[in-house]
């Protein structure tokens, strides 16, 4: 596992996370206009921390464009609920 990889993206989703909570705590004007630009952000991060864990330190800093919307895709191989 890329754990450099996987801990920059898991951190950067904390963050947009964090800064969306605080927006709709905070500012009585967020809606789903904030919510649909921000979820996006939110999920390209969390995917590619899930779909990228194994990649190379040079995939990772090399990615390229097929790479990168792989990675941002919502993963395949997580049951989710089933």
């Amino acid at each position: 596992m890329n754990r450099d990889l996987v801990l920059h993206h898991l951190t950067e989703a904390h963050d947009a996370l964090t800064e969306m909570i605080e927006g709709l705590g905070d500012n009585p004007d967020y809606g789903p206009g904030e919510l649909f630009a921000e979820m996006p952000h939110l999920y390209h991060h969390l995917n590619t921390a899930w779909n990228a864990r194994d990649a190379s330190a040079s995939e990772a800093a090399h990615v390229s464009p097929a790479s990168f919307k792989l990675w941002s895709s919502f993963p395949n191989d997580l049951p989710m609920f089933e």
